[in-house]
């Protein structure tokens, strides 16, 4: 069998509905598409109120529509890319969606919640098989959730009655080997926000040790599974120290830019696992459909490497 490898990367998280089929939209992803990859993720945004609601809705003006995601579809497969959609739920009480959870002696709490989450898992898995979608995310960092075997079992054998494509499940780190249910998923992803710095030091050196450290880690999830392994999201952004934290997304003004420790954090974790003949690659987090001024890339202090020098850290690695 062929190895799965995806040179990928996230593109368009929070967009919002009415932003994928813009020129604007257009325009990033044949930018991002000139780094050499080979597949995009492509995220979808609904929500529940709080982590302890029961009901999943899309929202309108926060939520990609049908069209956006088919207009995406369409312009990265005109790209040569194949696609990983990505359907998410974030809660609007601010909680993590791995927060999302019920008491366990009321079961029907959780009843309630995976007839509401396999619907709206059923459409996008529709959605996929239509729009060709080669792979397909059944959930993100969702300690709760995954903790319900025989609820997230079913909910895959349902996707697979409408879905032909790859299944990935991305489970946060930490995570790996938690959950016996992975077995009947494809592809295990990783939301790979490994810290691999101290507060004394933040070189490629040290990054190289500990990434070497987190390949041997990655060996027994393969070895447990049987399944590839990749990573379904990873990155950090562009701030210094932030490799102690890669997962800190809250912007803080007095944070000192640092394109060079995102940099290295690219580098170390590529030359990790680029070449581990079970590892099916990456889906770095995360470039914007809405990008700024090229003359502004390097002022922003987000995840993506758009204009900054981790970009060519990804095209070096890409390229091979």
């Amino acid at each position: 069998m062929e190895r799965l490898f995806c040179k990928g990367y996230t593109w368009g998280f929070f967009s919002g509905s009415g932003v994928f089929g813009t020129p604007e939209a257009e325009r990033s992803m044949e930018l991002l598409a000139k780094n050499g990859l080979d597949w995009i993720c492509i995220p979808v945004n609904c929500f529940q109120e709080t982590f302890h609601s029961t009901v999943i809705f899309s929202m309108f003006g926060h939520t990609q529509t049908d069209a956006d995601i088919e207009a995406a579809v369409v312009k990265a497969k005109s790209l040569g890319l194949k696609v990983c959609l990505k359907p998410m739920v974030d809660c609007l009480d601010g909680s993590w969606r791995a927060r999302i959870n019920f008491p366990p002696e009321q079961p029907r709490y959780w009843d309630s919640w995976f007839k509401s989450y396999n619907s709206f898992m059923q459409h996008y898995a529709s959605l996929a098989e239509r729009l060709g979608c080669e792979m397909l995310c059944t959930g993100c960092e969702m300690f709760g959730m995954d903790s319900q075997d025989k609820h997230c079992r079913e909910m895959i054998a349902k996707v697979r009655e409408v879905y032909s494509g790859i299944i990935m499940h991305n489970v946060n780190h930490g995570d790996e080997l938690r959950f016996p249910w992975l077995e009947d998923v494809d592809v295990i992803g990783i939301s790979a926000y490994y810290p691999c710095t101290t507060p004394d030091d933040n070189s490629l050196t040290q990054m190289n040790s500990v990434w070497a450290g987190i390949a041997e880690k990655l060996a027994d999830v393969h070895e447990h599974y049987g399944k590839p392994v990749m990573f379904a999201e990873i990155g950090l952004r562009s701030v210094h120290g932030c490799a102690q934290y890669p997962w800190e997304y809250h912007y803080d003004p007095q944070e000192q830019p640092d394109e060079q420790e995102q940099a290295d954090f690219y580098e170390a974790a590529m030359a990790s696992t680029f070449d581990i003949p079970w590892f099916a690659g990456y889906f770095w987090w995360d470039w914007k459909a809405k990008l700024p001024p090229a003359d502004k890339a390097k002022d922003n202090r987000d995840f993506t490497c758009y204009g900054k020098k981790a970009e060519q850290v990804l095209r070096k690695w890409y390229a091979k």
